[in-house]
């Protein structure tokens, strides 16, 4: 809700520059909350991921920045993010994704109801291709996108998995391009190219760690060597 609000106040490039912190915060608060800790690679990694989507969203900006309600809607959308990333993570431990992703959904729909007069009222009045991408928004990003996202961090620690999000503006950059025919400015491939390697850069510590040989694996090395 924060975000669709927000959108109405600022353009599209504007608020994902500033709801890209939410992975920043993913990674804050997860190192402290989580017991995560504060891995370099992932700090530096998100850092030069962040730096990307920012050079994104500039490149892509319209009107800048509201300096008012528009602004602190993305930031705090994106604390909500974080907080939620954060404290869905405990739950994954216990159950599955999918139970976990319907309640917060059944939740969300719950805590909506209060503009269902409005939905109804303006439901006569749309379009039947508004509707259909309503439904495709919940059915896809929403329903699919985040019981695969439950499942993936499960799997992993939340502060790596929040980095992984910043694949999301250069993907937008080039379905965009594809798909609506909105060619990007060069600025914005270039901005893509430093998300991508910022979400490398969060993965190598994981490799590394693959990599890495462990004591036993060395000491039969040794042995074999001296035989």
């Amino acid at each position: 809700m924060l975000l669709n609000a927000a959108e109405q106040r600022v353009d599209a490039g504007t608020a994902a520059m500033l709801v890209n912190v939410g992975p920043l915060l993913i990674a804050l608060l997860a190192g402290i909350v989580l017991g995560e800790g504060f891995p370099r690679t992932l700090l530096a990694g998100c850092a030069v991921a962040f730096a990307g989507a920012v050079v994104i969203g500039w490149a892509t900006s319209e009107r800048g920045v509201d300096a008012g309600w528009g602004a602190a809607m993305c930031v705090a959308a994106a604390a909500a993010y974080a907080a939620g990333v954060v404290a869905q993570k405990p739950l994954l431990e216990r159950t599955a994704g999918l139970p976990v992703t319907f309640l917060g959904c059944v939740i969300g729909a719950v805590a909506c109801l209060p503009f269902a007069p409005a939905l109804v009222r303006e439901l006569g009045d749309a379009s039947g291709g508004a509707i259909a991408w309503t439904v495709y928004l919940g059915v896809v990003p929403t329903a699919i996108g985040f019981t695969t996202w439950a499942y993936a961090l499960k799997r992993t620690s939340a502060g790596k998995m929040g980095a992984t999000t910043y694949l999301v503006p250069p993907l937008a950059v080039l379905m965009g391009w594809s798909i609506l025919d909105e060619t990007p400015p060069v600025l914005a491939l270039l901005g893509g190219a430093l998300c991508l390697a910022g979400v490398a850069v969060t993965r190598e510590a994981r490799f590394a760690r693959r990599r890495r040989p462990g004591p036993l694996a060395e000491a039969e090395g040794t042995a074999g060597a001296g035989h």
